[in-house]
């Protein structure tokens, strides 16, 4: 399976219900990580946030 983003690209991440609330605007991708079923995951990062999140691409938009 293919990565749809490269990493340096800006991305719209939409959190799941159970996620820990999400910072708004844009996260880049950091790095490509292994697909979790039939979905790629990423580690993605927003400037306003201390830390890294892992998003999946069912959870990530062009910007």
């Amino acid at each position: 399976m293919k990565h749809k983003f490269v990493v340096g690209e800006s991305v719209h991440f939409t959190a799941s219900n159970v996620a820990r609330p999400a910072a708004s605007g844009a996260y880049e991708v950091v790095q490509l990580l292994p697909t979790d079923g039939d979905d790629c995951q990423y580690r993605i990062k927003n400037s306003t946030e201390a830390f890294e999140r892992v998003a999946k691409e069912s959870q990530l938009d062009v910007c």
